[in-house]
C-alpha cells in the first residue's frame, strides 16, 4: 500500500487479515454510488439515492466505507442519530459488504468506527437495528461478536412480512435483553420474562376477540348449541 493511499482523507483504520489489506474510512459524498451498488448487490431492502444524501447531509459523521486496495468500495454502513426518542442513540439503516469480502472483520470494523462516533461524538446511550430472524449469519455478528441483545420482536417488519429482531448494544451500562437460541426463539433474561409473557397472552386474546367479531360471541354460540340439543 502507497504512502498516497495511506493518506487519504477521513482515513480511520487499516484491517489486515490473512494478508489481504483494506482500509476502514468515514464515507463521503463520492462514495454514495459505490454504497448504493453494494446495498443493491447485498441486500434485498434498498433506498433510493436521495435516502443515502439524507444521511450523509445529517450525519456525515456516522457513514463508513471499506475499500480494497485498488480504491473499490468493498463494504459500507448507513447509520443515523434518534435525537427525539426519550433516550437519544444512534440507529444502524444499513450494513453490507460483498460476498467476496466477507469473514474478514470487515463488518465488524464499520460497525465499531460509527458506533464510536454515536458515543463520543453525539453523546447517545445506545445504538439500536433490525434483523430479520432468518439472517442468522448477521444475527452471529451483531449478538456473539458485537454483543448486542435483542429489545423486542417487530412482527412483518420488513415489506415481505418477516418478523425482525429490534437489537440494542448499550454503549455505557450493562446490555440488557434477550438473546437469540439456535432455534431463533429469545432467551430472555428474568426481569423480562414476565413483562413478554403478559404481551404475548394480550395480543392472543385481541386476536381471538377479532376472530369472534367481540369477546363474547364465541361463548354465545355454545350457549346456542346446547339450547338446541335440549
Amino acid at each position: 500500500i502507497n504512502a498516497e493511499y495511506m493518506g487519504r482523507k477521513h482515513s480511520k483504520k487499516l484491517v489486515v487479515r490473512d494478508f489481504v489489506k483494506m482500509l476502514i474510512r468515514r464515507a463521503t459524498v463520492e462514495d454514495l454510488l459505490a454504497m448504493q451498488a453494494c446495498n443493491l448487490c447485498c441486500l434485498p431492502e434498498n433506498y433510493q439515492m436521495k435516502y443515502y444524501f439524507y444521511h450523509m447531509l445529517s450525519w456525515p459523521q456516522l457513514l463508513e466505507v471499506c475499500e480494497d486496495y485498488s480504491g473499490k468500495v468493498v463494504g459500507y454502513v448507513l447509520a443515523k442519530m434518534e435525537e427525539d426518542a426519550e433516550e437519544q442513540h444512534g440507529h444502524i439503516t444499513s450494513l453490507a459488504v460483498l460476498r467476496s469480502h466477507r469473514k474478514l472483520g470487515i463488518a465488524t470494523g464499520l460497525m465499531k468506527a460509527s458506533a464510536e462516533e454515536m458515543s463520543g461524538l453525539f453523546e447517545g446511550q445506545y445504538v439500536s437495528l433490525h434483523v430479520r430472524k432468518s439472517n442468522e449469519a448477521a444475527i452471529h455478528l451483531y449478538q456473539e461478536t458485537l454483543g448486542f441483545r435483542v429489545n423486542d420482536v417487530e412482527a412483518k417488519y420488513y415489506a415481505d412480512n418477516e418478523d425482525a429482531y429490534d437489537m440494542r448494544y448499550y454503549f455505557s451500562k450493562k446490555q440488557t435483553g434477550g438473546k437469540v437460541n439456535a432455534d431463533g426463539e429469545v432467551d430472555w433474561p428474568p426481569e423480562r420474562k414476565d413483562k413478554h409473557k403478559s404481551e404475548n397472552s394480550e395480543k392472543f386474546k385481541t386476536v381471538k376477540e377479532a376472530e369472534n367479531g367481540d369477546g363474547g360471541t364465541e361463548k354465545a354460540a355454545v350457549g346456542k348449541k346446547k339450547k338446541r340439543r335440549k
